[in-house]
């Protein structure tokens, strides 16, 4: 039996608000969109490396970096608040071959190498009853100790309902409390039935991938971009190799 195969597809949308441009901005000489490409291509368990992008000048850097841009992505399933399922369908019904497995390799989370998504796709490929794999890590901020106002501001009660326990989370020690994991956006695989019978992208049995290290390093804010160049240059997270030149613009 031949063995599943996969094909990376990395999102790029133009219109990021809280880093303006953030795909094609520079991280230590390279976009920060090289680094998502390098890290698939380098895993070397994909068939194919995609960009979906709404942008020409996205579309560009793509393919300078080695990945594939066989089409645009439409406006409406670029803004800001466009599921991931619109892209996603709409690239995966316009592949002119099928392919068994996707991994969603976002360009966000720049300390994600390829070591990281083949220890991914071996956890999926070991689990046959999961439909998907998700990236998580440890929340920070247990949602046991989270509270909701009541509308006038003036109260406020548990956002989780405690009242069946001897001791309420809130009351209690952090050390004492379940483990709670979020899910950070580093690395998502899934067999591709998913997106046709399930209508979603990770299907109804998803398996937790807990990322290590800066593995789950988001950029999301600009205080994250200045967080990511001081980890670069005191040595205390490693960029994926590039091995090509720094993308220069067409004159």
């Amino acid at each position: 039996m031949s063995a599943p195969t996969a094909v990376a597809l990395v999102p790029a949308r133009s219109g990021s608000e809280r880093v303006p441009q953030k795909n094609v901005r520079a991280l230590a000489g390279h976009p920060l969109l090289a680094y998502a490409i390098e890290t698939a291509l380098q895993s070397g368990v994909f068939v194919r490396v995609l960009v979906s992008t709404d942008s020409e000048e996205i579309a560009g850097v793509a393919r300078w970096y080695g990945a594939e841009v066989p089409f645009l992505r439409p406006a409406e399933y670029a803004t800001s608040t466009s599921p991931d399922i619109e892209w996603l369908r709409f690239t995966i019904e316009r592949l002119e071959e099928p392919y068994d497995l996707f991994a969603i390799v976002r360009a966000t989370n720049p300390f994600r190498g390829p070591d990281t998504v083949r220890r991914g796709l071996d956890q999926l490929l070991a689990m046959p009853e999961a439909d998907s794999l998700r990236a998580v890590e440890l929340v920070k901020q247990h949602p046991g100790k989270m509270w909701l106002l009541a509308e006038d501001g003036r109260t406020m009660k548990p956002l989780l309902d405690q009242s069946h326990l001897e001791v309420a989370w809130h009351a209690g020690q952090f050390p004492a409390l379940p483990p709670v994991y979020v899910q950070n956006s580093a690395l998502e695989i899934a067999w591709t039935r998913v997106v046709s019978e399930a209508g979603t992208r990770e299907g109804s049995v998803v398996s937790p991938f807990f990322t290590e290290g800066y593995e789950g390093f988001n950029v999301d804010e600009e205080e994250d971009w200045g967080r990511a160049e001081r980890l670069v240059a005191a040595g205390a997270a490693m960029l994926p190799a590039v091995g090509r030149p720094p993308y220069a613009a067409p004159s």
